[in-house]
């Protein structure tokens, strides 16, 4: 009804309405695209659509290509750094002296590191030393003794030999009656006496003689009791020398602000670290199913992390023969009822080339990224 009335008092307006009306519908503005389309030329879109057509097969065969030609690479990168540490201690407890280096400090093999207080030291190999030097002396003097024992037996067996021929003269008389019966029996009291002296001063000498090894000419220091006082100095002076403790080998000390003199430090404990910078290897942890075709020998590609852009050659130098988890503290029940298949990671060793000095330096910890030429091919599927 209104707009019946509007066309009437306005139809000029109503007109235009009319015609915006239909502008703005669906139908209208698919009409116009289509109007719009039909204006390209029709060259062109045949141009793009057949040069997309072009490059599907050829996207088709470099995709089956590298596929059939790919997988000769393994890559981790569950790797890290690792070289050689120790954390440095001694076998002799003692209170620390010096400290002869700094924290991150660069040493050489034989550098001394730190010292203990060796005045117990040099007193026990001072008692030591005294220890032996009356070894010495006791050994001469047994051997004196026996020399002694050895006369004081030949005395006593001339003593023996006299008493026998009394005893054999009053035998002979006492059975002609020629003499008392008392002087036969002094006689005979006499020569079992001096016999029974002549036989403990021989077991004396031989006892003596068993302590000197047997023979009387037996240097002092092949002696039993003359080894042990030395071994005892010796024992002396190792815990002297190990008071003075020095780098098995050439690294950077760590964690050197651990101990200060004054210290007192038991034997086995660690002081600091020692870690070293020229030796260094590759750990990597990759998982089961990406050993398959890795073999010792193999070469790799190492990149770190801290240096975008550098690469290490290496070689594989060998892989556990067990799962990680196999030297856990508590490894895995697989018998239990709550069993979960899960993907085990096998440590693997990789030697790396350092020889190229002007490459940054690796150091232990370092992430890692590890990617091994297998020499393999994934060829055709197996359903091919």
């Amino acid at each position: 009804m209104a707009e019946a009335v509007v066309k009437k008092i306005y139809p000029e307006r109503a007109e235009t309405a009319e015609a915006k009306t239909k502008a703005e519908s669906p139908a209208s503005r698919a009409t116009e695209i289509d109007r719009l389309k039909q204006k390209l030329p029709t060259s062109r879109r045949d141009r793009v659509r057949w040069f997309l057509f072009g490059l599907l097969p050829i996207a088709l065969i470099a995709g089956g290509l590298w596929y059939i030609l790919g997988g000769a690479i393994m890559s981790t990168d569950d790797a890290y750094v690792d070289a050689e540490k120790v954390g440095i201690s001694t076998d002799v407890a003692g209170i620390v002296q010096t400290v002869e280096v700094k924290d991150n400090e660069h040493v050489d093999a034989g550098q001394v590191l730190y010292r203990l207080d060796p005045r117990q030291f040099q007193i026990a190999l001072d008692s030591a030393k005294a220890n032996l030097a009356q070894i010495a002396l006791n050994v001469d003097a047994m051997k004196q003794d026996y020399q002694h024992m050895l006369s004081d037996a030949a005395a006593a067996q001339a003593q023996v030999d006299l008493d026998q021929l009394n005893f054999n003269r009053q035998d002979m008389l006492i059975k002609t009656g020629n003499t008392p019966q008392a002087v036969y029996d002094q006689a005979k009291y006499t020569l079992a006496n001096d016999q029974s002296k002549l036989e403990s001063l021989q077991q004396q000498a031989k006892v003596q003689l068993a302590k000197l090894g047997g023979d009387p000419n037996t240097p002092t220091d092949k002696l039993p009791q003359y080894s042990q006082a030395q071994a005892q100095l010796d024992e002396a002076q190792r815990q002297l020398d190990h008071a003075v403790v020095k780098a098995p080998f050439s690294g950077t000390a760590a964690s050197v602000p651990s101990i200060a003199p004054g210290k007192y430090l038991a034997a086995s404990a660690t002081a600091f670290y020692l870690v070293d910078n020229d030796h260094v290897w590759i750990t990597a942890n990759p998982k089961e199913t990406e050993l398959t075709y890795v073999r010792t020998g193999q070469s790799a590609t190492i990149s770190i992390d801290s240096y975008p852009g550098v690469t290490w050659n290496g070689a594989i130098e060998s892989v556990s023969p067990a799962a990680a988890q196999e030297f856990s503290l508590l490894p895995a029940q697989n018998t239990s009822g709550n069993w979960v298949k899960v993907v085990q990671r096998v440590p693997m060793r990789v030697r790396v080339d350092t020889s190229d000095k002007n490459k940054p330096p690796l150091r232990a910890g370092m992430s890692a990224t590890v990617d091994v030429d297998t020499g393999h091919r994934r060829g055709f599927p197996h359903f091919w």
